[in-house]
């Protein structure tokens, strides 16, 4: 059985905390949360991925045998809120463990599927649902968009690189834990270098449109 380590844990929660800090800061007029709000979104985004990764595989929550998690969770979203202008100053540090997190949350869910003797691709599947869980559950009880449903930067897309990348390594023979750090890194990498160059996948219209244009060669149009 894994044992993920509890400092290593909370640090993935913590920082996800952090980030539903910065994502509270963003809200203005009516949409503006209270500690309590702030708290709530902390904990979603801290704890989501965590809790999505172990219903998935039929296992107790981890996150729930444990009082730290809640805490680190609310306490690091409180904290954030309380220094948003500072973490706003330095957004290039905030970019990196916000990349750093989804790649540990994505590391340790397919870590954890593939020692419980889950195949392959389901694992990738299950470390990539931990990554973006918690702000899936966030935008759902904010009455949002999804955002991974959406153009934006790379962070699914980061996940799944970075979950396959550890998957395949394990199936090659490396350790678990040395494979989920390259896994975290891959991550992070490739969510940093998406902020770094605005990277994003292509518009469904776009695609949408170079499939009518290449059928239209083809398909003779009628007129009324």
């Amino acid at each position: 059985m894994l044992i993920i380590p509890l400092w290593a844990d909370l640090t993935a929660v913590g920082l996800g905390g952090l980030q539903g800090a910065m994502f509270a800061a963003g809200f203005q007029g009516q949409r503006r949360l209270d500690p309590l709000g702030v708290a709530i979104i902390g904990i979603l985004i801290g704890m989501g991925g965590g809790l999505i990764r172990d219903l998935l595989l039929g296992v107790p929550p981890a996150t729930l045998q444990s009082n730290w998690y809640l805490i680190a969770a609310a306490g690091a979203a409180l904290l954030g809120m309380l220094i948003s202008s500072l973490l706003r100053r330095v957004n290039a540090l905030v970019v990196v463990l916000d990349a750093v997190a989804i790649g540990m949350f994505g590391a340790f869910g397919t870590a954890k599927a593939l020692v419980l003797g889950v195949p392959v691709i389901p694992a990738i599947f299950i470390g990539t649902a931990a990554a973006v869980g918690g702000s899936i559950l966030r935008d759902v009880i904010m009455g949002l968009p999804v955002a991974i449903m959406h153009v934006g930067s790379l962070y699914a897309v980061a996940a799944i690189g970075g979950c396959s990348v550890l998957a395949v390594s394990v199936k090659l023979g490396v350790g678990i834990v040395p494979a989920a750090i390259i896994g975290i890194v891959v991550t992070a990498v490739i969510r940093v270098l998406a902020v770094v160059f605005d990277l994003s996948l292509p518009e469904q219209r776009e695609l949408h449109r170079r499939k009518v244009a290449a059928e239209t060669g083809v398909i003779p149009i009628v007129k009324p």
